[in-house]
């Protein structure tokens, strides 16, 4: 029996992606919608969204992906950022804006975690949705509240008219126990009464059931339709990548950058930012470092970057030891709030300086695979590249002279693809053959 129709959403900070696959895995057709801004507060600590812009933008990008469809039904799946929550009532009316990931406003929650949660559990800063929460309950009150969800639960919850389910990748900085698959005692103590508050939690690519019919009807779709539990949008672009072997690791250079690697058993090293998500039977273990993009755009536009790109010599090191980072603190593979960015002194030559920015990076990205194999990680072989720096040539070059190991492109990075391919269910079942590494 082929793998049915699939379609896969991508709820970004920005807008909302979706993509159409045929059975055989093409892709068949896309579309997406921005955000509109008035749904959007980011000041200082605060981060908030209006989710019902989210339902908007999604419902619009839906109906845009059935004319693909010629009638035939679809499984359906949606991806969101770890760690933003919102609470809702009885028939999944949000109560407030949704508190974005980098949303800071539940800091003075942490240390109440620190005394509750044990020092694996994924809780332990205030972009995690279990500090929103305790922050929430201590600031207004949970009354009212009989739902709390993160955005791609809440969207699938919309899909179906339910509220009721949770995938277990969003639910681990909720606090989720993802070794036991339970919610843990500190979490149900802490709540009490209000423990009817955590939906079940069920593995990504578990099916949840049909599309709402009235909802089916509106949208085009065909009423057979069903969702299917969803993941975090990293995970999406993880799966969208298509790697399947514990040898290679996948990292995205965008804004960050951030480190994947599958693992035969959970790593956890919540000091350093390293925890581990299950897929299937496998687990996927990253840290992320503050290094990344941001620090090239502080100093290049785009068409910078292209043109001086093209006139540095990757094969030679440059000689500039640099810690490329934003700002003072770093979390991985070093943990050390206070270390300064090292970025002096500063060629004449703006092609040198760049190339010693990419080679600081580089060196976070290598040191961050070894502390993953300090952890536990199998040796790393290769490397595949997600994001906007993953097209530099250049960089790529760089990257694998310092790292030692083979670089390249991911085929595919697309979130919504790797979405999609969790509703086909045929991103998990190629993770449960034997490894080829």
């Amino acid at each position: 029996m082929h793998p049915p129709r699939a379609i896969g959403l991508d709820v970004g900070t920005s807008g909302v992606r979706g993509v159409l696959l045929d059975p055989d895995g093409g892709r068949r057709a896309t579309a997406s919608r921005a955000l509109a801004p008035a749904g959007i507060r980011h000041d200082g600590p605060l981060h908030e969204h209006e989710p019902e812009h989210w339902w908007d933008a999604l419902q619009g990008v839906l109906a845009e992906l059935t004319d693909g469809l010629e009638g035939e039904p679809a499984a359906i799946a949606v991806d969101g950022t770890s760690g933003t929550l919102l609470c809702t009532d009885e028939q999944g009316h949000p109560l407030h804006p949704a508190l974005m990931y980098d949303d800071r406003r539940a800091a003075p929650a942490v240390p109440r975690l620190a005394r509750l949660a044990p020092p694996e559990a994924a809780v332990h800063s205030a972009s995690s949705s279990a500090a929103k929460l305790l922050w929430l309950r201590g600031e207004h009150g949970l009354s009212g509240v009989r739902r709390v969800l993160h955005p791609a639960d809440w969207l699938a919850g919309r899909l179906r008219g339910r509220y009721d389910r949770m995938d277990e990748n969003n639910a681990l900085k909720l606090g989720y126990d993802v070794v036991r698959r339970r919610w843990p005692e500190w979490l149900l103590c802490e709540l009490g009464d209000e423990t009817g508050l955590l939906p079940e939690v069920v593995p990504a690519g578990t099916p949840l059931g049909p599309v709402d019919p009235d909802l089916a009807a509106n949208l085009g779709l065909n009423p057979a339709s069903r969702v299917v539990a969803g993941t975090t949008d990293s995970i999406a672009g993880f799966l969208a990548a298509g790697v399947a072997d514990t040898a290679t690791g996948v990292t995205s250079l965008g804004s960050t950058l951030a480190l994947k690697q599958l693992s035969p058993r959970p790593l956890f090293a919540p000091q350093l930012g390293v925890y581990s998500h299950r897929l299937g039977d496998r687990w996927l273990a990253g840290g992320a470092s503050h290094s990344g993009g941001a620090v090239l755009q502080q100093f290049f536009d785009d068409a910078d970057l292209e043109r001086l790109g093209a006139a540095l010599d990757p094969e030679r090191d440059s000689g500039l030891d640099y810690l490329p980072l934003p700002g003072p603190g770093e979390r991985f593979p070093v943990n050390d709030p206070d270390l300064p960015p090292r970025m002096e002194p500063r060629p004449t030559d703006d092609a040198l300086f760049l190339q010693g920015l990419f080679e600081g990076i580089a060196r976070i990205e290598r040191d961050g695979y070894a502390r993953l194999r300090e952890l536990g990680a199998p040796a790393l072989q290769r490397v595949v590249t997600l994001g906007g720096g993953a097209r530099s040539a250049a960089w790529s070059r760089i990257r694998a002279r310092i790292l030692g190991v083979e670089v390249s492109m991911a085929a595919d990075d697309e979130a919504a693809v790797g979405t999609a391919r969790l509703a086909r269910g045929t991103a998990l079942a190629a993770l449960q053959e034997p490894d080829p590494a």
